[in-house]
């Protein structure tokens, strides 16, 4: 076997950070969280977010929301009317359209259809449940199927792409956010002020203040779109690798939405992550470090189907939570985010890491 054909592992330092202490509809207890990352200062930042979870009854609550995968379909129609009114049959066979789609798959299942007309043409986006799969490959099947079914119905509709990027897959887009692809979870927690000064060594005001100007300002004007967050992708990307996941998902997985406000009680923090792509069955999930890593965290249990993934999507959403609130919080300090990094990468360049 040559060089440029020769298969090899490329390893990336994991470290167990927490416990997180987690409530919620999906997961609670608390919970070591795997972080694989050459970003050696993300241990310590999630594990101090890890800490103030530890320090608030309940800790964060991480809510599922919804949970699906999406596919487009692109059919090419001689003329707008045409596509207009295979538009319309579609709607009105949805049954036949969930009967395909359930054959395609014990686990597959049709939950919504959306469609947007562009001249002649027509966009059809299949939402389906997909168990514990992330479903890319699930979805694509049933897409498949569901092709041939509406081309054999003769509705003057030929076929254009398996795939018309009306889904989105693995980029920025806004209809992931408005109609769901993956997982979606907000999670929260209410921080008392003595904890957030004490461990996070700032003010609840402070950090309010931030989230307003770098997130929600600062985003908007470098033209974010439907994102406001200092740094989900590190804390997703981390996660991803450890478990198994399809890493390239953290460009549609990033993008979601810092909030936080100021109470008389304390913090209260947010971060809402409206489509996680994740599974705990599939392609790379038979590796031993990802086998071992899925039953740590309680994602190999015997459930009723999605369960297992809808947990891993809520310890994923509070382990960003926990990254985002340490970074916020060392922001709102001059000198502490770059001080940490320096401290941190020259202990792990001697070998102490």
């Amino acid at each position: 076997m040559s060089e440029r054909t020769a298969s090899y592992d490329t390893p990336v330092p994991t470290r167990w950070v927490g416990p997180i202490r987690l409530s919620g509809n999906a997961a609670s207890g608390e919970i070591d969280v795997p972080l694989a990352t050459y970003e050696s200062p993300l241990w310590p930042s999630v594990g101090r977010g890890a800490k103030v979870s530890r320090l608030v009854e309940g800790g964060i609550s991480a809510t599922l929301i919804d949970a699906r995968m999406a596919r487009s379909s692109l059919f090419v129609a001689p003329d707008a009317a045409v596509a207009h009114s295979a538009d319309q049959v579609l709607h009105e066979r949805q049954e036949q359209l969930s009967a395909t789609v359930e054959a395609t798959s014990r686990f597959a299942r049709l939950l919504d259809l959306h469609t947007e007309i562009v001249g002649n043409l027509l966009f059809v986006r299949f939402a389906l449940s997909t168990g514990d799969a992330s479903g890319h490959n699930m979805v694509t099947k049933a897409a498949e199927a569901l092709m041939e079914t509406i081309l054999s119905w003769d509705l003057g509709l030929e076929y254009g792409s398996i795939s018309g990027n009306y889904c989105t897959d693995k980029k920025p887009s806004a209809v992931n956010g408005d109609l769901g692809r993956g997982r979606r979870v907000v999670a929260d927690i209410l921080i008392p002020h003595e904890v957030v000064a004490k461990t996070l060594r700032t003010t609840a005001k402070q950090v309010v203040d931030l989230v307003v100007r770098k997130n929600l300002v600062g985003g908007t004007v470098a033209g974010s779109l439907r994102s406001a967050n200092a740094h989900y992708a590190n804390m997703l990307l981390a996660m991803y690798l450890a478990t198994g996941q399809d890493a390239a998902n953290i460009v549609e997985g990033s993008q979601g939405i810092t909030f936080a406000e100021e109470r008389e009680e304390g913090l209260y923090f947010s971060c809402s992550l409206p489509h996680l792509i994740v599974g705990t069955v599939g392609n790379g999930k038979n590796l031993p470090a990802v086998e071992e890593a899925l039953r740590r965290l309680g994602c190999r249990e015997e459930r009723a189907d999605g369960e297992n993934a809808n947990r891993l999507a809520a310890i994923i959403a509070a382990t960003v939570l926990c990254g985002e609130l340490s970074l916020l919080a060392a922001q709102t300090n001059p000198g502490e985010l770059m001080a940490a990094h320096v401290a941190m990468e020259r202990r792990t360049a001697k070998g102490d890491a």
